[in-house]
């Protein structure tokens, strides 16, 4: 089952799958709160859950951003998350990221390091460690690509094919519009965070223009950097 490209999160069959929220990162952003709140990735949140009614949200990693402690306000925009998906009677996953130390102060739900969909494809965690289990399909997170075009740089998924150990992968942008992305452009696989990603080149960009309701899929990064 191919996975669908929407508003930074991916959609595989009754699963949605986001990375790398960062609840709390606007805390130590400059950026104008509106633009990325917690807030507005609720609200987002709630626009996929409305359209496409998943069975599961799953949360591929770095739900939290803070390592020391919860900023204001940070329990109650996940409460408003978990109420909003409890709402439409869909169930919530978390694979914890290395962000997430804190995470056991406002989740209490399922937490495993992996987590399989029903697919029997696809499995999905947060991808700063090789993965304990075998699959088709890995969906990770953690690196938080983007790709620079004409001097703008946009959020992008990264899909490689047999790109780990003959398993495909795909690399989620961070659902937190308030992370402008790691410019990948140039980036060689020494210089990616993840074990995921083996050989960059390899991997093809790809932009979700939600504006446009158009799904852009570019070469593999190692042709496109001739052309950028």
């Amino acid at each position: 089952m191919e996975p669908t490209f929407r508003d930074r999160a991916v959609i595989v069959g009754e699963t949605l799958v986001v990375a790398d929220l960062h609840f709390g990162r606007e805390r130590s952003s400059n950026v104008e709160l509106s633009l990325g709140s917690d807030a507005s990735m609720c609200d987002r949140i709630e626009t996929l859950l409305e359209a496409h009614d998943p069975a599961e949200v799953v949360i591929a990693g770095d739900a939290l951003h803070s390592f020391d402690s919860l900023p204001p306000g940070v329990a109650n925009a996940f409460a408003d998350l978990r109420e909003s998906v409890a709402e439409h009677g869909t169930e919530l996953i978390i694979t914890p990221g290395n962000h997430d130390v804190l995470l056991d102060a406002v989740w209490d739900g399922p937490t495993p390091d992996s987590y399989a969909l029903a697919d029997g494809e696809t499995v999905v965690l947060h991808g700063d460690d090789p993965p304990e289990r075998s699959a088709d399909r890995y969906l990770i997170g953690h690196d938080h690509p983007a790709i620079e075009i004409e001097g703008q740089r946009r959020p992008c998924y990264l899909h490689g094919v047999d790109a780990y150990r003959g398993s495909d992968v795909v690399v989620l942008p961070s659902f937190n519009e308030l992370v402008a992305g790691v410019r990948i452009n140039q980036m060689r696989a020494a210089d990616f965070h993840s074990p995921f990603i083996r050989n960059a080149g390899a991997f093809r960009p790809i932009v979700r223009d939600e504006k446009a309701a158009e799904t852009l899929e570019f070469p593999p990064l190692g042709s496109l950097r001739e052309m950028l």
